[in-house]
C-alpha cells in the first residue's frame, strides 16, 4: 500500500498542541508513530491504542481517536482493529454511567476479537465486561470475566505487564468485595511486585497501573482494620497518579481518603479530600466516583445542619444515581447479559448439533467409502490367490534350490576356513617351537663368552689403573707422561663401555632362557597382598641402593578379604619386579624434568577381590604414556626408554606369564602427564595344566 497521510491524520497533528496537557507520557511516542505508520492495518490499532491513552484523562479524545479507527477499519475490512477502536469506545460509555450500552460494545467487540483470533482483544474486553459489574458492587459476575481474561492473557502469551497488573488487581479487588481478604492480598501483592519491576521499552497504552494497585491495597488495609497503612497507599496512589495524567485514580485516591477520615470521625479532613475528589470526578466526568463522594458530602453537611450544602450535593449525587443506578438501565444491563447467555447457549446447541449431523454423514460416507474399497479389495485379493498359487509352486522349488546350494557354499567355505586357519595355528607353533629352541642355544652359546668379555674388561679397567699409577712414580717428561696418562684413560673408559654393553647382552641372554625355560612350574596357593607388597618394597631399596637421592611415597591398598591363590610365585615375582620397576623409572624421569616444586612421586599398590577373580593394580603418577603407543606396549623389543636402560622384554615377558601361564590379563590404563596404571587379573582356582588355546587347537 502506498503511504499517504489522509485528512484524519492532518488533523491529528494540528490538534496535538491542544491536547499535550491532557495527555498520558505514552501519547508523543504513540502519536509520532502514527505519524510514521505506512499501513491501514497498523494506523488503526495506533489510533486504538492513542484512544486508550486518554481514557482517564480526556474522555472527547477516546472517542475521537476510536471513531477515526472504527471508520478506517470498517472501510478496508479490518475485523481485529474494529474490535479494538469498539471496546475502547464501551469504555467511554462505562466512565459515563451508561453501563447497558457499554455492554453492548463490549459483547459486539468480544465476537469481532474472537472471529480475528485476538487474544489480547478478547482479554481486553471480557476485562472491561467485569469492571461493568464491579461498577455496580456485583462481584461475582465481575470476578468470573476477570479470570476468563486471565487465561486469555495466558493463552495469547501476552506479556504487556500494564494489562498484566490491571487484570490482576482487579481479581484482587473482587475478592476483597466478597470479602475473601487472603485471596484478594495473594493477587493484590502478585499485581504490585509486577507493577514495580523496572520496564526497559516503557509501559503500553494502558499506561503505569501502580496507582490502581496502591489504592487498592489501601483499601485492602483500611478492610483489615489497618488505617494508618491505608492513609498511606492512598496518598501515595494519588502521587503516583500526578505523572501518568490518571484522573480516575487520583479521583479514587481522594474518595478512599475521605471515607476513612469519615469512619474516624475527622470531619474536616473528610470533606477537604472528598471535594477534591469530586472536582477530579467531574473534570473527566467519572460517574461512579462523583456518586460516591457527592453521597458523602451530603450525608456530612447535613449531620453538621447545613441543608444549603446538602441539598447542592444530593443534587449532584441524585444525577450521578440517576445515570448510573437508573432501574430502567440496570434491567437493561441484566436483560443483554441474560440475552449473551441465552444467545451463547443457542449458538453452543447449534454447533453441537452440527457436529453431530456431519459426524454422522461422515460416518455413513466412511462405511460406503469403507463397503466400496472392500468389494475391490476382495475382488483384487481373488485374483491375486489365483496368480500366487500358480506362481507359489515355482517358487517353493527354485527356493528349495536355492536353500540346497546355499548350505553347500557355507559347508565348503565353513571348511576351508577351518583348514586355513589349522594350516595357520600349526605352522606358527612349529616356527615359535623352532625359534624357542634356537634361542635357547644361542642363549646358551653366547652366555659364557660373554660373560668372560665383561669380566676380562672389568680386570682389564683395573690393570689400567695400576699401569697409570706405576708410570707415575716413574721420572718422564711432562708432555709424554700426561700422553701417556691420556693413552690410558681412553683405554680404561673403552673397557667401561666394553661393560656396559656386555650387561646389556647378558640382559637379553637371561630374558631369552627365561622365556625358553621348558622347565615345569609349582604353583602354591599365595597371599598375593604380602608378595606384592614384599616386590615393591625389595624394588624400591633396589633403586635407592643405585640411586641414594631418590625418594618415592608408596601408598597400599590391600583388601584383606582376598583370598590365597595359586600362583607360580618366581613367575609372578618376574611380572611384579617388571611392572614395579617401570612404575619407579617414570616417577624417577618425571622428577627429574618436571619444574612443578610440589611434585612428589607417588607408587600406589591396590588389590581387589573380584567374585572367581583377583586384582592387583600397580599405579604411577609419573609422565604417561602416549595413546598412540599404548598399543605396542606389550610387544617383544619395544621399549621406550633410551638405549642402554631397557631391553624391551620385561612386558612382553610378563604379558606371557600373565596370559598364558595363569590364564589371566594384563592391561594398562594412562592419562599422559597424570598417571600410569597397570592391572593385572588372576583366575583364583588357578589356571589348568593344558593351556585353552590348545585345546581349542
Amino acid at each position: 500500500m502506498i503511504p499517504r497521510l489522509p485528512a484524519w491524520l492532518l488533523l491529528v497533528l494540528v490538534l496535538s498542541t491542544g491536547w499535550a496537557v491532557a495527555q498520558s507520557p505514552q501519547t508523543p511516542g504513540l502519536r509520532q508513530a502514527l505519524a510514521r505508520a505506512t499501513t491501514d492495518t497498523s494506523r488503526v490499532l495506533l489510533l486504538a491504542d492513542l484512544s486508550a491513552t486518554y481514557r482517564y484523562s480526556r474522555f472527547d479524545s477516546v472517542q475521537w481517536y476510536a471513531q477515526q479507527g472504527l471508520k478506517l477499519a470498517q472501510r478496508i475490512g479490518y475485523p481485529k482493529g474494529e474490535g479494538r477502536c469498539l471496546s475502547r469506545l464501551a469504555i467511554l460509555l462505562s466512565e459515563r454511567g451508561n453501563l447497558p450500552a457499554a455492554l453492548r460494545l463490549n459483547l459486539r467487540a468480544l465476537q469481532l476479537n474472537k472471529a480475528s483470533h485476538d487474544y489480547e482483544g478478547i482479554a481486553r474486553t471480557l476485562n472491561q465486561t467485569g469492571l461493568l459489574y464491579f461498577a455496580l458492587d456485583d462481584f461475582r459476575p465481575s470476578l468470573h470475566y476477570y479470570l476468563q481474561a486471565q487465561k486469555n492473557y495466558q493463552l495469547g502469551s501476552i506479556t504487556d505487564a500494564s494489562q498484566l497488573v490491571s487484570v490482576l488487581a482487579n481479581i484482587g479487588a473482587s475478592y476483597e468485595g466478597l470479602g475473601q481478604l487472603d485471596s484478594a492480598a495473594f493477587y493484590l501483592h502478585k499485581a504490585y511486585s509486577l507493577a514495580v519491576r523496572p520496564q526497559p521499552n516503557g509501559w503500553s497504552c494502558w499506561g503505569n497501573p501502580t496507582p490502581y494497585v496502591l489504592r487498592e491495597l489501601g483499601l485492602l488495609q483500611a478492610s483489615m482494620g489497618y488505617m494508618i497503612p491505608a492513609l498511606r497507599y492512598y496518598h501515595r496512589s494519588a502521587q503516583a497518579a500526578m505523572p501518568e495524567n490518571d484522573l480516575r485514580s487520583r479521583c479514587r485516591a481522594f474518595q478512599y481518603l475521605a471515607e476513612l477520615y469519615h469512619r474516624r470521625q475527622q470531619p474536616d479532613s473528610s470533606v477537604f479530600y472528598a471535594r477534591q475528589a469530586l472536582a477530579v470526578g467531574q473534570a473527566l466526568p467519572f460517574v461512579v466516583g462523583i456518586l460516591r463522594t457527592s453521597t458523602l458530602l451530603a450525608n456530612t453537611f447535613e449531620a453538621r445542619g447545613q441543608n444549603d450544602s446538602t441539598l447542592k450535593y444530593l443534587r449532584i449525587m441524585l444525577m450521578a444515581q440517576d445515570s448510573l443506578h437508573n432501574p430502567q438501565r440496570i434491567k437493561q444491563l441484566d436483560a443483554i447479559g441474560f440475552a449473551e447467555q441465552l444467545r451463547l447457549g443457542q449458538l453452543e446447541e447449534e454447533n453441537a448439533q452440527l457436529a453431530t449431523t456431519l459426524r454422522t454423514y461422515a460416518l455413513w460416507a466412511g462405511l460406503g467409502t469403507l463397503l466400496l474399497v472392500a468389494l475391490l479389495l476382495w475382488r483384487h485379493s481373488y485374483q491375486q490367490r489365483q496368480a500366487n498359487q500358480r506362481l507359489q509352486l515355482l517358487n517353493d522349488r527354485i527356493s528349495q534350490q536355492k536353500t540346497e546350494l546355499t548350505q553347500q557354499r557355507d559347508t565348503l567355505a565353513r571348511m576351508v576356513q577351518e583348514l586355513r586357519t589349522t594350516q595357520s595355528q600349526l605352522i606358527l607353533r612349529e616356527k615359535m617351537a623352532s625359534l624357542g629352541e634356537l634361542m635357547a642355544g644361542v642363549a646358551h652359546e653366547i652366555k659364557n663368552p660373554v660373560s668372560n668379555v665383561k669380566n676380562f674388561a672389568g680386570i682389564s679397567v683395573g690393570l689400567c689403573q695400576e699401569l697409570r699409577e706405576e708410570l707415575a712414580k716413574l721420572v718422564m717428561p711432562v708432555d709424554d707422561q700426561q700422553i701417556i696418562d691420556d693413552m690410558f684413560q681412553n683405554l680404561s673408559q673403552y673397557q667401561s663401555d666394553i661393560v656396559k654393553h656386555c650387561q646389556r647382552a647378558e640382559g637379553y641372554i637371561s630374558s631369552m632362557l627365561d622365556y625358553s625355560s621348558t622347565g615345569p612350574a609349582q604353583r602354591q596357593p599365595t597371599s598375593l597382598n604380602l608378595l606384592a607388597n614384599e616386590y615393591m618394597r625389595l624394588t624400591y631399596h633396589d633403586l635407592r641402593l643405585k640411586n641414594r637421592n631418590f625418594n618415592a611415597a608408596l601408598l597400599t591398598h590391600l583388601d584383606d578379604a582376598l583370598p590365597l591363590v595359586p600362583v607360580v610365585r618366581q613367575e609372578l615375582g618376574r611380572v611384579l619386579v617388571s611392572l614395579f620397576t617401570n612404575a619407579f623409572y617414570a616417577v624417577h624421569k618425571r622428577q627429574q624434568h618436571t619444574t612443578e616444586d610440589d611434585y612428589v612421586p607417588q607408587i600406589t599398590l591396590r588389590t581387589r577381590h573380584l567374585h572367581d577373580r583377583a586384582e592387583i593394580r600397580v599405579r604411577d603418577n609419573g609422565p604417561g604414556i602416549a595413546e598412540e603407543t599404548r598399543p605396542e606396549i606389550f610387544q617383544r623389543f619395544f621399549t621406550t626408554k633410551p638405549d642402554g636402560e631397557g631391553v624391551g622384554l620385561g612386558l612382553w615377558v610378563s604379558y606371557d606369564i600373565i596370559t598364558r601361564s595363569h590364564g589371566g590379563t594384563l592391561e594398562v590404563e594412562s592419562q599422559p602427564g597424570e598417571y600410569t596404571e597397570f592391572i593385572v587379573t588372576l583366575p583364583l582356582q588357578g589356571k589348568p595344566a593344558v593351556p585353552t588355546d590348545w585345546i581349542k587347537g
